[in-house]
């Protein structure tokens, strides 16, 4: 937790009403709340401030675009050295909308989506796999997503509850 700061129910009842609706107003919440909207605002302001609450964003359904592809990608690097140098690479492919450095068997995990099987076929051998400093890909398609969720959020598990 950010030095000298303390989470307490009012924070973590706003931080829950946002996870379910980010656009939600802030006189709304405060009246479930039972505050005023100005306390709704400056709670929100510190969150922000302290980097617990790092923005909002629209969640878009991308096969409703025509991607009907999701892939996760482990890849692995010739040498660790590269690792900058990679990650620099991956932030230029639209396709990649998440990238992971891991533990275990690969040095990144990626996901990946794709108009089709063949526009991700062609992303992998055209422009993914011809990175140098990629020693080997190995592909995953997502055939479903059955749990898609923000994690609930309980005091018991923050540090710096008060």
């Amino acid at each position: 937790m950010a030095a000298g700061h303390e989470i307490d129910e009012l924070d973590l009842n706003i931080i829950r009403i946002l996870q379910q609706d980010a656009r939600r107003p802030f006189q709304e919440i405060a009246r479930d709340l039972s505050v005023s909207g100005g306390t709704v605002h400056v709670r929100y302001n510190k969150l922000r401030e302290l980097g617990i609450i790092k923005g909002s964003r629209i969640i878009v359904d991308m096969q409703m675009l025509g991607f009907e592809v999701c892939a996760f990608v482990g890849i692995n690097l010739h040498n660790a050295r590269d690792y900058n140098i990679v990650v620099q690479k991956l932030k230029d492919f639209d396709e990649i909308i998440e990238v992971h450095s891991t533990t275990g068997a690969y040095n990144f995990f990626i996901k990946v989506v794709a108009k089709n099987t063949r526009g991700l076929h062609n992303f992998l051998t055209d422009r993914l796999q011809e990175m140098p400093e990629i020693q080997s890909t190995e592909t995953f398609i997502s055939l479903d997503l059955p749990v898609d969720r923000e994690i609930p959020i309980d005091k018991n598990q923050i540090i710096g509850y008060a």
